[in-house]
């Protein structure tokens, strides 16, 4: 058995049920009126969200590269590139509420009763929800391939 493939798939996983709780979290802080601390919450949470994003892709790198599996496995595997292509999709959904949460949070510093425009609010709801939804088939190609689907 091979150590590194092990501590990269933990170091995997963790990660990526990391990034489920953000979304979890995002998705939960954006509902209702966001007050100051919360902007703020939020700014931070999608700073790590970012952060753990980098590191996810990273580790995937080391899996493909110092894998078991080898990196034929994955180059030539069409379940691993529509994973890939979720993770993408999920990642450019995430940059408007990145965005908008750096701004809300910005005018709340200058302005305490700075309130969300509700239109901006229903936008964002709704790229994060696009984002939870896209991000589910993220385990699900992850299963398929771990069952030899897509080589």
């Amino acid at each position: 058995m091979d150590t590194t493939d092990l501590v990269l798939a933990i170091f995997h996983h963790l990660l990526v049920f990391s990034l489920a709780g953000i979304i979890g979290a995002e998705f939960v802080l954006i509902r209702g009126d966001l007050a100051a601390t919360t902007l703020k919450r939020l700014a931070g949470i999608d700073r790590h969200y970012g952060i753990i994003a980098t590191l996810i892709i990273i580790v995937g790198i080391g899996r493909v590269f110092y894998g078991l599996k080898g990196w034929e496995f994955y180059v030539y595997n069409w379940v691993f590139w529509a994973k890939i292509a979720a993770f993408g999709v999920v990642g450019l959904l995430s940059i408007i509420p990145t965005v908008r949460f750096m701004s809300w949070n910005r005018q709340a510093r200058a302005n305490p009763s700075f309130l969300v425009p509700a239109t901006e609010l229903a936008s964002v709801r709704t790229y994060i929800r696009a984002e939870a939804f896209i991000f589910l088939l993220i385990p699900v190609f992850a299963a398929a391939m771990a069952r030899g689907y897509g080589y």
